[in-house]
């Protein structure tokens, strides 16, 4: 009989949990997003790489320290409610529900692109349906059929990203004699390295950040493997390198290569390196690649929200139709409303895509720096709590408290700070005016069950 955690199996093995953990941060974002972020800031992109991964790396050290003493499903969620408030863990799951909502959405509308410019007979509605479906079932399955897909769909990920590395650095060295090396000149012509000035790395920086939302997928799925806390703690102490080496590395070489003011060759810049090397089908490669990362984003990101919303409604804050799991390990009704709403979101774009499908986009944008902040609090409350017990981690935050306290303070100026930028204003007044209905929400439902339980009590007591 399998083990089970809180009605969930543990059947993720802990090759599933490494490969969730790099295949996290592998997505379209990377492969497509990446030469958007450079055409935008010009080289002065590593930086906003640098500076991103440096924040994700230290958030997730906290996450980690609190993960490696309790695995859950829930997470950052339940760590919330247990070390802020009830209201903090409420807000915070359904916040973030509500963004992978949003980004099975957009993933769902990227792969039914791809999939339509093969096979057009079938519209882009029937495919987005189509790709939620089939994956909605793979997570309906077991937890383990998940894990499989989301290991082979990382595998293929970590593949490419590598060759396309390779190959950049191949060029770079002048080891393949066909193709001129470029070396340094990128970053100093073109108008230097900050052609657009210092503020045009904050606009990076929040493609970039959203582009590193997904990290701590690994911690929620730790809660779901046979050894949580060695999962736990062998994610998270890989997650610098892997930030290094497959962001700030892959996004390095691509600024040595091309000219960040060549929108044509930014626009897909890893079609643009396979076309330089004379590789015939370099498109063709590149939509498959990506058709794989938006899989395993879809995958993972159905797998997160039921797991958030399993956990919302073990904590009380959703209906308990949610808890029920079927013998394979999987909240089933929770994964099923997780798909439903987010093929809804969906077909908003299709009928509405400039004002219901732009409002939830722009709501969802500046969730993941709520999140980190949630995850920050949460992390000094939680510690603060462990040191007047004595207890010994097996995991412990680097610098604490001093570097936790500058990763707050740094996480809300960089959130209000969009207020100031146009392109970044509608964010933050859209996400901030979402969040302030959650909370109020929260007190709503609060009010509303106390009235329920006063009515129930006051019938109990009339006399017969």
């Amino acid at each position: 009989m399998e083990k089970q955690h809180n009605g969930l199996q543990q059947n993720l093995k802990h090759r599933h949990i490494q490969m969730i953990s790099i295949g996290g941060i592998i997505g379209a974002g990377l492969f497509v997003g990446s030469g958007n972020v450079i055409h935008s800031a010009g080289p002065s992109a590593i930086v906003a790489y640098v500076i991103a991964g440096l924040l994700v790396a230290l958030l997730m050290r906290m996450l980690g320290e609190m993960a490696a003493e309790n695995p859950v499903s829930g997470s950052f969620s339940t760590y919330a409610k247990e070390s802020i408030g009830p209201w903090a863990g409420y807000t915070i799951g359904w916040l973030y529900w509500f963004f992978w909502l949003i980004t099975i959405a957009i993933e769902a509308i990227a792969g039914a692109n791809i999939m339509n410019s093969w096979f057009p007979s079938i519209p882009l509605w029937g495919w987005a349906l189509i790709l939620t479906f089939v994956l909605t079932l793979t997570n309906i399955l077991s937890v383990k059929t998940f894990g499989e897909f989301e290991y082979w769909f990382a595998i293929t990920k970590v593949v490419a990203i590598s060759a396309f590395m390779i190959l950049g650095l191949a060029i770079l060295f002048k080891l393949i004699p066909t193709i001129q090396s470029p070396g340094l000149s990128n970053l100093t012509q073109h108008g230097g390295f900050f052609p657009k000035g210092i503020s045009a790395i904050l606009g990076g920086f929040m493609t970039v950040m959203f582009a590193f939302f997904g990290s701590e997928i690994a911690a929620i799925a730790a809660g779901e493997s046979k050894d949580p806390q060695k999962s736990v703690v062998t994610a998270i102490n890989t997650v610098v390198w892997r930030v290094a080496l497959f962001y700030i590395g892959s996004v390095s070489i691509l600024v040595l290569l091309m000219p960040w003011d060549d929108a044509k060759s930014l626009s897909s810049p890893y079609v643009t390196l396979l076309n330089n090397l004379g590789i015939p089908g370099a498109g063709t490669i590149m939509k498959v690649v990506v058709l794989f990362s938006v899989l395993s984003c879809l995958n993972s990101a159905l797998y997160t929200n039921s797991r958030m919303l399993y956990s919302l409604a073990q904590q009380g804050s959703a209906p308990r139709i949610f808890t029920k799991v079927n013998k394979g390990g999987s909240p089933y009704w929770a994964v099923w409303a997780s798909s439903a709403f987010a093929f809804l979101a969906a077909i908003f774009n299709f009928i509405s895509p400039d004002k219901l499908f732009s409002f939830l986009l722009n709501a969802s944008g500046s969730i993941a720096l709520l999140v980190y902040i949630v995850i920050a609090v949460s992390h000094v409350i939680k510690r603060r709590q462990a040191e007047k017990t004595g207890k010994v981690l097996r995991l412990k935050m680097w610098g604490f408290p001093y570097v936790t306290y500058i990763t707050i303070l740094a996480m809300i100026v960089i959130y209000f700070s969009m207020y100031f930028m146009d392109d970044l204003r509608s964010q933050f007044y859209l996400t901030s005016l979402i969040t302030v209905l959650v909370i109020s929400s929260f007190f709503i439902f609060k009010i509303g069950k106390k009235e329920e339980v006063d009515t129930n009590s006051r019938r109990t007591n009339i006399p017969s």
